[in-house]
């Protein structure tokens, strides 16, 4: 038998059946109408949304997953491969490990291995310090449900009492919305005041697909992930260095130096010598060393890391300095440990005009 024509009858009822066959195919990850794994549907779904899709494509209700006004979210591809998007991914990534590390788990893909809340159990617990009442394993759907509902609950009862706005529910963190569980982890990051800088400004396209009067429509949405480092950790009063970082940048040589002169009036004492503020002090041993020499006193070795060769060890020195500014009578530090280590120029700053409106006088 000859093969059917590209235009006989036969072949475009064919090509309209695979059509129509592939269409089907753009639904819910948790529905399961048919067997799939969630990566073959995940590129279906990017092949249906990156193609073009004005007019609509027409779909029967019969035909798709995808319900009435039931819609299908994921990230544009072009936002995935943003530098800073990958940042604040890999930031997050190496935070939510260095928590567990004492539980063994290793956390390899966020949307993969959050998704169930037996991790985000185990995160929060070790944040919060408190332990959830709920089972330890579920392998049900219904059950990781279950358990992720528990866990979400209890993220919203530390949360929302601090005015949080929760961008995330169980079906988006269990349906692997990678969006919602950026937007869980930075949420309980700025709460619980990790050691870690979270990229400004991060945004990410969301491609949103939802089906409407039988046709699939898509629409592109901005989602803010990250805002400033000072907005995220909520000190929102601007002070003179917000100021004169915004609107006199000519000028932040000149305070550097007075800084810098007054700070070495003081370290030349030991033969030490600052002249890079933002990356001299990051370790914490020249503030520690700075408030001996102002307050008079000497600061024994063993208090402090004099050779610091991580990132706990510094943070260890910074506080230690911050809790001597303390006892020597000066306002707590607008800035974290976290950020001074962190190499923020702003708020090494704050740290040392603290310093300098008291001891300027200082011989």
């Amino acid at each position: 038998m000859s093969a059917a024509s590209p235009r006989s009858p036969t072949a475009r009822a064919r090509k309209m059946k695979t059509d129509d066959s592939f269409l089907s195919r753009l639904g819910t990850l948790g529905r399961k109408k048919k067997v799939r794994t969630v990566n073959d549907l995940q590129e279906e779904g990017k092949n249906v949304i990156s193609s073009p899709m004005a007019p609509a494509v027409d779909v029967h209700p019969e035909d798709t997953q995808l319900e009435e006004n039931e819609e299908r979210t994921m990230i544009d591809p072009t936002s995935k491969e943003d530098p800073k998007f990958k940042e604040l991914v890999k930031v997050l990534l190496d935070w939510v490990n260095d928590v567990l590390v004492e539980e063994r788990i290793i956390v390899k893909q966020l949307e993969e291995d959050l998704y169930d809340g037996q991790v985000l159990q185990k995160l929060l617990e070790k944040l919060a310090d408190h332990k959830l009442n709920v089972a330890e394993v579920t392998q049900s759907e219904t059950g990781q449900k279950q358990k992720l509902q528990t866990v979400l609950e209890a993220v919203q009862g530390l949360l929302q009492p601090h005015g949080w706005a929760l961008r995330w529910t169980v079906d988006s963190i269990h349906g692997k919305n990678l969006v919602a569980i950026l937007h869980l982890l930075v949420a309980l990051a700025i709460h619980f005041r990790a050691p870690i800088r979270l990229p400004e400004h991060v945004s990410v396209q969301v491609v949103v697909v939802r089906k409407r009067e039988g046709l699939l429509h898509s629409s592109h949405v901005t989602e803010e992930l990250t805002t400033t480092t000072e907005m995220m950790m909520g000190r929102f009063e601007r002070d003179a260095f917000d100021t004169l970082f915004d609107h006199a940048p000519d000028k932040l040589s000149f305070v550097k130096k007075s800084l810098i002169d007054f700070v070495n009036k003081h370290l030349n004492k030991l033969n030490l010598e600052v002249t890079e503020l933002e990356t001299q002090f990051a370790d914490g041993v020249y503030l520690v060393l700075l408030m001996g020499l102002l307050e008079g006193y000497f600061v024994p070795l063993h208090n402090f890391y004099l050779t610091p060769d991580s990132f706990d060890q510094k943070v260890h020195n910074v506080s230690f300095a911050f809790e001597l500014m303390l006892e020597g009578g000066l306002a707590e530090p607008k800035a974290r440990p976290e950020d001074v280590v962190n190499l923020d120029l702003k708020s090494t700053l704050r740290v040392l005009y603290n310093l300098y409106s008291k001891y300027k006088t200082a011989q």
